[in-house]
């Protein structure tokens, strides 16, 4: 059975139920969880996203990311994600929320209420081959740098919301 994601109005208000592929088909605006873990020395855990993914594939990404399922609160939501994305458990805070719009060549938009939760984590993540091909742990000025001078490397959802979370990983 296709994965369903939680269609929102533009305040996170519950409207419907949607498959996940029809939702991003046709633009819909949804839930969504975006998790971003820091080491003690305030690195970030990146990943590069698999290949094979129905978008965004082989692109630089936060640390996990996923949509919320029917009846599921957004942090369990975001710590379901990143065990299976990352292999890792970590206690997550909801940071902020935003929402962004962002299409592809393959014809799926991204039309997404995302909710930004941060944690701490030491060590290296068992990554899951089907959701990630790759992973860095990144300081934060150099990434930034880096999203600046190649923003085509990096997931819309990442670009979009760098700048706050450059503005608040104090909370990390």
């Amino acid at each position: 059975m296709e994965d369903q994601v939680i269609l929102v109005d533009s305040n996170d208000n519950e409207v419907g139920i949607e498959g996940k592929l029809a939702a991003h088909c046709g633009g819909l605006l949804h839930r969504a969880v975006s998790v971003f873990v820091f080491d003690s020395n305030g690195r970030l855990l990146l990943q590069k996203r698999a290949s094979a993914k129905y978008h965004s594939g082989g692109l630089w990404s936060n640390t996990c990311c996923g949509h919320p399922r029917p009846g599921e609160h957004q942090t369990s939501a975001a710590r379901r994600r990143l065990r299976e994305e990352m292999g890792i458990d970590c206690e997550l805070l909801q940071v902020f929320s935003f929402t962004y719009r962002a299409a592809f060549d393959n014809q799926l938009i991204e039309n997404e209420y995302d909710h930004v939760f941060f944690g701490k984590y030491d060590g290296d993540p068992m990554s899951n081959p089907e959701e990630v091909e790759g992973w860095a742990w990144m300081e934060l000025d150099s990434l930034h740098q880096n999203m600046i001078n190649n923003p085509a490397f990096y997931s819309a959802w990442f670009v979009a919301c760098i700048e706050k979370v450059l503005t608040l990983r104090h909370v990390a």
